[in-house]
């Protein structure tokens, strides 16, 4: 027994001393040459992240512009903050949903993450290219 929590023991040290140094180490990928397949993902995945970080920034703008519109609007009309937040919930729980349901064409296999990330990344600069309409109908733009 002794030996199998020794043996625990080091997988856990080992396992907890690589971690952070895996978490730092960022691949050296030009994307626009990505060949192999964990390139391809990994640009897919950082092409995501920099859709949502847009979305992130554009659904504050529009958050403003619609408590802006509330504090403008007739009282007993609803809030239009409280319709955008609704809103985005559902919308991020289609996007994940649409897009894990996208992934099946690869099921289990490598490619499957990089369609995934790819979905993901494409719905999201709709929903940002949404709010932005919207913000601007409701600003008046």
């Amino acid at each position: 027994m002794r030996k199998y929590s020794l043996a625990f023991l080091l997988v856990g040290w080992t396992l907890a001393t690589a971690a952070p140094v895996l978490a730092e180490d960022q691949p050296d990928v030009d994307c626009e040459k990505a060949m192999t397949q964990m390139e391809m993902t990994y640009c897919a995945e950082q092409d995501f992240a920099e859709a949502d970080e847009r979305l992130n920034a554009q659904y504050k703008v529009t958050r403003q512009a619609m408590k802006d519109w509330d504090g403008d609007a007739m009282d007993g009309l609803g809030s239009a903050a409280e319709a955008l937040l609704a809103s985005q919930r559902a919308w991020l729980t289609f996007r994940d949903a649409q897009c894990a349901f996208h992934g099946y064409q690869a099921r289990g296999g490598t490619m499957e993450p990089m369609l995934i990330y790819g979905c993901q990344a494409e719905l999201t600069r709709q929903r940002t290219q949404q709010l932005k309409e919207q913000t601007d109908l409701m600003s008046g733009n």
